[in-house]
């Protein structure tokens, strides 16, 4: 088994609605590992279309295709990060679109505010490989598709220990074949992810502090 450690470096603001409260929309300072996926195999592997009619997203068809060339992406951590508060206004204009409100009088629908991800933020995710992969220099991530550079090291190949650990990335919950004594919970959608999860069991590890699950694979609940 290989594993790559990457680094991703905004050269955009990134957005994409984490929570939602009021007119204020804001991002999570973590990368989901369904979104990284899609960035980094999108054109190789996955193939998804660049207009879907439906708005249902088709994770479990779209991704075994990963799990069936033995490959994994972990979610990304943060590194180095910021973040800019963007407002925005549209027009009411009476000849193209009625003035409509929400929530009483002073939340208007045209008006709100937007939490992003700021340029030459930085983040660290591990995509982990049966064979060698070749990763794109540049990706698109976010709602508005935002431009953000991959630095792949070298690729390890690693074996199987077995131990008390602590994980050095967060994970994704349903990917796991062995539960975390104790851990952190990132709320986000489509799936809430772990940080700082203790485990004691398998593991794959690079270096004396960077200590991986093993046995991670993209799985969805029939």
């Amino acid at each position: 088994m290989f594993i790559t450690r990457c680094r991703l470096i905004l050269h955009d603001t990134v957005f994409f609605a984490t929570r939602e409260m009021g007119t204020l929309y804001e991002t999570e300072r973590f990368f989901h590992n369904y979104a990284l996926s899609y960035a980094l195999f999108n054109d190789a592997i996955l193939k998804v279309p660049y207009f879907w009619a439906s708005c249902r997203p088709h994770y479990a068809t779209d991704l075994v295709k990963l799990t069936e060339r033995g490959i994994y992406v972990t979610p990304a951590r943060p590194v180095k990060w910021d973040f800019l508060l963007i407002t925005w206004k549209m027009a009411q204009v009476s000849y193209h679109r009625q003035a409509e409100r929400f929530g009483g009088k002073n939340y208007p629908a045209n008006y709100g505010r937007a939490k992003e991800l700021a340029p030459e933020s930085e983040f660290e995710f591990f995509v982990i490989h049966e064979e060698p992969v070749k990763l794109p220099r540049w990706v698109r991530l976010g709602k508005w598709a935002s431009k953000a550079l991959v630095e792949a090291e070298k690729s390890v190949q690693v074996e199987i220990k077995k131990g008390a650990f602590i994980s050095a990335c967060p994970l994704n919950p349903l990917d796991l074949l062995q539960p975390p004594s104790i851990y952190d919970m990132i709320s986000m959608p489509p799936v809430s992810l772990l940080n700082n999860a203790r485990f004691d069991g398998e593991f794959y590890t690079l270096d004396e502090k960077t200590k991986i699950p093993a046995g991670m694979k993209y799985t969805f609940p029939s």
